[in-house]
């Protein structure tokens, strides 16, 4: 499920440890950018013979018509991925999914977004078997970064009700030199998606409520003249073990850590190509606990090592 559980990313030293933008997909999703902005320059060039020539007028200015930036600006992609990976945790049974949404922004830094995906396996759901993420944000700069904070609902349209949950998050992004990098604190507060209802034996607790923290750090690299950057992500993941209400769970082995090293190319403005290898600590001694639930219907776990691949497009 996206379950997104606890949709986390990775212990205070780990966040540090890459200084935060990348804790996008969504993205990052994930999972899962405003439009870019043109900006048109003026010059005086010079004659061979060093004589200055006329400055080219710029109609709009002159007659007052300047565009200005809007207001509003509304973006979105549409993915195709080889699995659906929440965490390092396969959401789709290991297969493929079609993921999607849109982000509608205010130059204030005030924006709202929702992202959904096809579901598969990892417990039960029920209704569209999808997962739809709503999103409200905002973001403003902070010294040389920016700081991005807001709150994440996850639901799944006409199933489990009691899957549902919220996450506050906070991303801080920045650069250092040619490396993109960025911090991020999600922490979904005590609920009853993500309590310990069905742990390792008999049922202790149904209802119970419990909270998850995820930390995570990302990094990109833009090599310089091609279209193509490199990334890397760790994140950890800080909750309850066992399983919730229909066999679910955030941090399903209670605390572990997820990390994945991928590549993006761009070989058209709004098309990205993307392949990345995505693994986690939890070990199989761990997945087998939670078995059926934790694994494939072949009987596969749903978080060893992996190669996603996707195609994205954007606007």
């Amino acid at each position: 499920m996206s379950i997104r559980f606890a949709s986390a990313a990775s212990a205070v030293a780990l966040a540090a440890c890459f200084a935060t933008p990348a804790f996008a997909g969504e993205a990052t999703a994930a999972n899962v950018g405003p439009a870019a902005e043109t900006e048109t320059e003026i010059t005086v060039s010079e004659t061979a013979l060093g004589t200055p020539a006329i400055a080219p007028i710029n109609l709009a200015e002159a007659t007052g018509q300047e565009e200005d930036t809007p207001a509003i600006t509304i973006s979105g992609s549409a993915a195709i991925v080889s699995d659906y990976r929440f965490r390092g945790v396969s959401q789709s049974d290991e297969g493929f999914a079609v993921q999607g949404g849109f982000t509608i922004a205010h130059e204030s830094g005030f924006y709202v977004s929702t992202w959904g995906s096809n579901l598969a396996g990892w417990g039960t759901f029920g209704g569209a078997n999808m997962e739809l993420d709503l999103v409200a944000g905002f973001k403003l700069p902070v010294g040389e970064g920016t700081l991005d904070a807001g709150l994440t609902w996850y639901m799944y349209p006409s199933g489990a009700d009691n899957t549902d949950f919220a996450e506050l998050y906070a991303k801080l992004s920045g650069t250092v030199g040619p490396i993109g990098l960025t911090g991020t604190v999600a922490y979904a507060p005590s609920q009853e998606a993500l309590g310990n209802w069905d742990p390792v034996g008999p049922t202790v607790d149904p209802g119970d409520k419990e909270d998850n923290l995820y930390l995570a750090g990302d990094a990109t690299y833009a090599i310089d003249g091609a279209p193509v950057t490199l990334k890397a992500h760790i994140g950890y993941s800080d909750g309850n073990p066992g399983l919730g209400p229909n066999g679910t769970s955030v941090a399903p082995t209670g605390t572990y850590w997820d990390w994945l090293l991928g590549i993006d190319i761009v070989p058209i403005s709004g098309l990205t190509l993307s392949a990345a290898y995505v693994d986690t600590d939890i070990s199989e001694a761990e997945a087998a606990t939670i078995r059926p639930n934790f694994a494939t219907l072949a009987g596969n776990s749903i978080s060893d090592a992996t190669v996603v691949f996707s195609v994205t497009a954007s606007f």
